[in-house]
Formats: C-alpha cells, structure tokens, sequence
C-alpha cells in the first residue's frame, strides 16, 4: 500500500468518527483531521525504511559507536506530533459525547 493510500484510508476513517460532531467543530477541527491523515502517511512511509534500515547505525568495528537515523528522529517526531493532534481531537469528541449525555437528562 502506498503512502497517498494510507493518507485517503485515514482521512475516510477520521472524517466517519467525526459525522456525528456538530457542523461548528467539525470545521473548526478540519485542519487537525487532515494533519492527522499526513502524519500517519508519513510514519507509515519512514516505517518501511526503518523496517529495512533500523532506527540506529552501528558502528562495523566499534559497536559502541551508534548514531540514530534521520529517519528514526524524524518518526519519532512525527509519533510525537500524531499523538498530540489524536489527542485534541479526542477531547473535542468527549465534549461532544458529554453535551449530548446531557441533552437527554433533560428529557429524563
């Protein structure tokens, strides 16, 4: 599968969690949505490479001299990033869940 792919494939789920949010913050959080797609098409693209390559080189004739990829910093940012961004868009989802828990205790 390649990258555009896994970027449509998140896009097409996030957006599925989000139907339900109100028009208001489901636009306000458009942004975070797409971001979230980009950053787990690129994880998934650097995982290939550091399936193939590790996340650290290894000195051949001292092998206490080791150097982390670009590749392995740059997906460990990119976890970092995807992380907060599911995050934020969690709690937006759990204060849409709350408001509608509390629509209908009125009706209780």
């Amino acid at each position: 599968m390649g990258k555009q792919k896994v970027y449509e494939q998140e896009l097409k789920k996030l957006k599925e969690i989000f139907q339900e949010v109100e028009e208001p913050k489901r636009k306000l959080v458009e942004g975070l949505i797409e971001d979230a797609a980009f950053l787990k098409s690129e994880n998934y693209a650097l995982k290939q490479i550091l399936e193939k390559t590790g996340m650290v080189k290894i000195h051949p004739e001292y092998p206490e001299m080791q150097k982390t990829t670009e590749a392995a910093r740059q997906y460990l940012k990119n976890v970092n990033s995807y992380s907060v961004v599911i995050k934020t868009l969690n709690s937006v989802l759990s204060k849409n869940l709350i408001e509608e828990d509390e629509d209908l205790a009125e009706f209780e």
